[in-house]
């Protein structure tokens, strides 16, 4: 019979933001805790993701400063060793000393359930209690013919580029592939973006167009609504592989790399799912409930590996709910309010509801031409617009703009907290911020609804209210004389 000192209350695979976040939450809790990740702690996240990526942005903006005389030449090993730095820097706080100190137990090699409370580790048995699946997702390769034989790389590989590819083809065209795709245009590459739709298909259609036109603007050839047939690859005349990239109407682009951000995968397949009852959809993705639960009990999951949005965010706040709900017995859910940013130049931030239904919702809009702050940062190219119900609630909305990202905080809290616009234009807003747009659309709501007949029917009747109060005020013996009479006729009684 096991001792219950060798069973640990959870058991976590995975050591990327959900992992890592999920761990030392159960931790902290006091529950006994393991994590078992394959590779190295802090995921895609510190490695290949957000780290890298905003690192990489920040130098391209400063390859157009360079451009403009406001700074010295960018050099890609320059950009290479920066962002080494950048995770050198952030790396301690994800690392296994880090989870350990915490309490966390933490066991590198591939973890795969063999039952009811058990797992193998590297042909050892591990037993548990409960379980949290934060295996997280990879990039996806589509099914293109000859793309295997192209030199291609992922936003998983990119950053292992030794040098600037001077001719750059994009297949993609969401968040990934317009960060990427503006970036390296702005350190020197040609880079041709090849979209399935239109660029950033879920967002504001108003906010893909302004990105397309800044996009262009660096120098991207943008191609949407267009499907890759086939890449033709031969050695060039340096002997390095040079590609061309064929569409199905036949147009051809020359590529010495192929950067391919069609989507991601979950990391599912090998985990034994299919032992302890644990659902999957057809991606692969881990079915779970509000509360983080799968189909099993006595499994969580969390991050890029369930059916939940991709960001990191997400990843960090859906693992703590679920590693909570796990140690302690409840069932918390998480919340539905999901903020998102691309970060390009200039941003897209985004929250709740973003597409309007003419019949339930109506819309304020604050064009950034018309913000003080963006006038005197000569950088008013874009917008707020908040969504709104009958009852004046906030449903959500969009930001396009510099630092948007850093507004959209408020804007989801609103939505999360259903505050009306008149809540939010109650607030007393610092001047000049770009945030005045955000209060500014709340106030041109607010104010928009005193045309209402109802709205403006009792304003007009508190009005001649007050101007009655007014007029009693400032002449008193009006009223007593009114008055004399009554008590007069009292008295002669």
């Amino acid at each position: 019979m096991r001792s219950s000192t060798n069973v640990f209350d959870l058991l976590v695979i995975g050591g990327g933001t959900a992992g890592i976040v999920g761990a030392k939450t159960a931790a902290r809790l006091g529950a006994r805790v393991e994590l078992v990740e394959r590779s190295r702690t802090g995921g895609d996240c510190l490695w290949t993701g957000c780290v890298p990526s905003k690192t990489l942005l920040s130098a391209a903006a400063g390859a157009v400063d360079a451009r403009h005389g406001t700074s010295g030449p960018v050099m890609f090993a320059e950009i290479r060793e920066r962002i080494a730095a950048a995770i050198r820097t952030i790396e301690p706080n994800d690392s296994p000393a880090s989870l350990e100190e915490t309490g966390v137990t933490v066991r590198q090699g591939a973890a795969r359930f063999k039952g009811q409370g058990r797992a193998e580790i590297g042909g050892e048995t591990v037993y548990f209690r409960q379980a949290l699946i934060a295996t997280g997702s990879e990039p996806a390769l589509p099914p293109i013919t000859g793309l295997d034989q192209a030199p291609v790389v992922t936003s998983e590989t990119v950053w292992d580029l030794r040098e600037l590819p001077a001719r750059l083809v994009i297949i993609g065209g969401g968040p990934i592939a317009c960060e990427l795709g503006q970036a390296f245009a702005r350190l020197g590459s040609n880079v041709t973006m090849i979209a399935r739709s239109r660029i950033l298909p879920r967002e504001d259609p108003d906010a893909a167009t302004i990105i397309r036109s800044s996009l262009t603007r660096d120098g991207v050839h943008v191609i949407e609504d267009s499907e890759v047939e086939e890449v033709i690859t031969s050695a060039g005349g340096g002997q390095e592989p040079v590609s061309r990239v064929r569409l199905g109407d036949g147009r051809t682009f020359p590529a010495d790399m192929i950067l391919v951000a069609a989507g991601r995968q979950p990391r599912s397949r090998g985990l034994g799912l299919e032992l302890i009852g644990v659902d999957t959809d057809d991606k692969g993705q881990v079915l779970v409930g509000s509360n983080m639960r799968t189909s099993n009990p006595l499994v969580w999951a969390a991050g890029d590996v369930t059916q939940n949005p991709d960001f990191t965010h997400l990843a960090g706040v859906h693992a703590s709910t679920a590693a909570s709900n796990a140690v302690l017995g409840v069932r918390r859910a998480v919340s539905t309010v999901v903020p998102r940013v691309t970060y390009t130049s200039p941003e897209v931030a985004a929250v709740g509801v973003t597409r309007p239904d003419g019949r339930r919702h109506r819309v304020s809009t604050i064009e950034h031409a018309h913000t003080d702050r963006a006038i005197t940062e000569s950088q008013d190219t874009g917008f707020t617009r908040l969504i709104i119900d009958r009852r004046g609630r906030i449903l959500g909305g969009t930001i396009v703009g510099p630092r948007a990202g850093e507004s959209l905080g408020e804007l989801t809290l609103a939505v999360h907290q259903k505050l009306t616009t008149r809540d939010l234009a109650g607030v007393t807003h610092p001047y000049p911020t770009y945030n005045d747009a955000l209060w500014n659309a709340a106030i041109a709501d607010a104010r928009a609804s005193l045309k209402k007949p109802l709205v403006r029917a009792l304003t007009s009747l508190l009005i001649r209210l007050t101007r009655w109060r007014a007029v009693r005020r400032r002449h008193p013996e009006d009223r007593h004389a009114a008055q004399e009479p009554v008590r007069s006729s009292s008295c002669e009684a």
